[in-house]
């Protein structure tokens, strides 16, 4: 996720964290769960948690045009099991 406009990513705060840190401002139902098999990315993770996304940034973010498409084509969907 790139939010490179009037709202760069916070200081020290890697693109994981930004996206997580918008993910926490979008309400108190809302618990990202990341997937990680090592304890630094579980720590850089929790992290996102303290990242102040400032209202330029939140404004980007909240704009950003959805993803579209297939995740995969109609060869890979084929073999992965339904």
């Amino acid at each position: 996720m790139d939010v490179n406009t009037g709202g760069r990513r916070p200081p020290r705060a890697t693109p994981a964290q930004t996206a997580l840190a918008w993910l926490l401002t979008r309400g108190d139902d809302i618990a990202p769960i990341s997937g990680t098999r090592r304890v630094a990315r579980v720590e850089d993770n929790t992290a996102a948690d303290s990242v102040e996304l400032s209202a330029a940034q939140l404004d980007r973010l909240n704009n950003l045009t959805p993803a579209a498409g297939e995740r995969h084509d109609e060869a890979n969907m084929a073999s992965i099991d339904r």
